[in-house]
């Protein structure tokens, strides 16, 4: 029964694919006129050079501010019903050790240690330069993300816990997505409109320029790197408890 729902759903599937395929302009042929106003006014009008993150965090930045929460509700969901479950295997492991598989080999050690630094520096580079180059609070946050993840690939889950504080990870996550939401208010009470650029626009091309645009992006990438670690450190949790689980039978 299950295979004959996967193949009808498949075919559903498939035949709104290539219809949809079908009604898509040859590559190179872009009908406009949307992106055409957009590349001619971010630079003029926002001082951002990179037009995307322009989008992202201003002309439809409350349909990202929607986006953002919608990660920001994955990580909690995410993290409640993995700390159930992770109540539930303390109560019937209540001697497991914390720090489940070996230790790392002394050359994968080295190899994502000497990572983490890089890793840190380009994930704030990416962040910081987002309506610059192309790039942006979420890219940058996912970069910034994986270095403690290389701290955990280098030793052992009392690395990973050391360099994480749970309490600060989730304060900084619901930092970045209240700031969102803050800088769209901010807008309000200058009596514009609700996200509308309201700090000065700087010179073009220069790190503090596009006004909201850079602010916006770099809460965006507090909220996904923490959320994303605050996720790493409910699933490695739960993975080596039911791993110790297996050893002791």
């Amino acid at each position: 029964m299950r295979l004959i729902l996967f193949a009808v759903s498949l075919a559903g599937f498939a035949a709104f694919f290539a219809a949809g395929a079908r009604g898509l302009r040859p590559v190179g042929h872009y009908a406009g006129p949307y992106g055409d106003v957009l590349n001619a006014i971010s630079v003029p009008e926002r001082h951002a050079t990179d037009v995307v993150t322009a989008i992202n965090f201003d002309f439809r930045g409350f349909d990202t501010l929607g986006e953002e929460f919608i990660l920001f509700g994955s990580v909690m969901g995410v993290l409640l019903i993995l700390r159930q479950q992770h109540d539930e295997l303390r109560k019937e492991n209540p001697e497991e050790d914390p720090n489940g598989p070996p230790a790392a080999s002394d050359a994968m050690r080295a190899f994502t240690l000497a990572l983490v630094g890089p890793m840190v520096i380009f994930g704030l580079y990416i962040v910081f330069h987002g309506q610059l180059t192309p790039g942006g609070g979420f890219q940058g946050g996912l970069i910034l993300a994986t270095a403690p993840l290389m701290v955990y690939l280098s030793g052992k889950l009392d690395e990973f816990k050391a360099v994480t504080s749970p309490r600060l990870v989730e304060i900084a996550e619901a930092t970045g997505a209240g700031g969102f939401a803050l800088v769209g208010l901010a807008g309000l009470a200058a009596g514009k409109n609700f996200l509308e650029n309201i700090l000065p626009l700087g010179k073009t091309g220069s790190v503090f320029s596009s006004g909201t645009i850079f602010l916006i992006s770099v809460l965006t990438g507090i909220e996904v790197a923490a959320g994303i670690v605050l996720a790493m450190q409910s699933f490695l949790e739960h993975a080596l408890e039911i791993m110790q689980r297996g050893r002791n039978g």
